[in-house]
């Protein structure tokens, strides 16, 4: 355990009802890669994604998954509309130091979410142990 409060990763979680392959190939040809993409027992497919390179904030990781989003044409542009979760979940460790710490994202990057009709949400993950990552999260600690 290092103790230190520090930014993990943002996923992309998205549930749908259309076949979430072609999105996934689409993504990982941009270097967003699916950590799955499954159809579950209600009958919509679900589909988690995170970028290959690591980033010290969350404005960077997500603005690079919205390029992914902004350059999609028909008919993966339709498949992401349809989508009822667009999710992007920035993910953090958490300790006792720093005493204080701070991330922000810009009016433009949140515009970029707002335009692209996703939401945000954030996770902090306890301090634990190295080696017991939580949710399956890829960190690259």
């Amino acid at each position: 355990m290092d103790n230190t409060i520090h930014y993990l990763n943002t996923d992309l979680d998205l549930t749908c009802a259309d076949d979430l392959t072609g999105l996934s190939n689409a993504f990982e040809a941009r270097g967003t890669f699916p950590l799955h993409v499954t159809k579950v027992d209600d009958g919509q497919w679900r589909a988690t994604f995170e970028t290959n390179a690591q980033h010290d904030e969350p404005e960077s990781n997500i603005a690079e998954m919205l390029a992914n989003v902004e350059s999609l044409v028909e008919p993966l542009r339709s498949v992401w509309d349809r989508c009822t979760r667009k999710e992007f979940n920035i993910g953090y460790d958490c300790g006792a130091e720093p005493w204080e710490f701070n991330q922000g994202l810009s009016t433009v990057l949140l515009g970029r979410i707002a335009a692209a009709r996703a939401s945000l949400r954030i996770t902090l993950y306890p301090d634990r142990p190295t080696g017991n990552q939580a949710g399956g999260a890829s960190c690259g600690k």
